[in-house]
């Protein structure tokens, strides 16, 4: 039987994962927004988990509404990416950190 502690670790594990990736790639800029989409998806998991567990449905609704914000994220970050790339040719995030007056 799979109990809350599985999906904890799991979630604990996802999340582990994502702050590993944005520590050891600080150079490409569309691996770190899906690190923090990995983060947001551990959290996720968390909250599901424990919204079962406690049999209400709190932590599922807050789910929706952290979705929804996740997906402007997306969204807004690969327009501001597109726009960087065609200004600068590159997206390493050692270039974006000079700015033009």
């Amino acid at each position: 039987m799979i109990g809350l502690p599985h999906f904890l670790l799991l979630a604990g594990i996802l999340f582990s994962i994502a702050v590993a990736g944005i520590f050891l790639n600080r150079k490409n800029v569309i691996l770190l927004l899906m690190c923090i989409e990995l983060m947001l998806l551990a959290v996720n998991f968390n909250f599901v988990a424990f919204s079962r567990w406690l049999g209400d449905l709190d932590g599922q609704v807050f789910v929706f509404f952290i979705l929804t914000v996740a997906a402007a994220e997306s969204a807004i970050g690969l327009a501001i990416l597109v726009v960087l790339f065609r200004e600068r040719r590159s997206i390493n995030v050692e270039n974006l950190d000079t700015m033009r007056g």
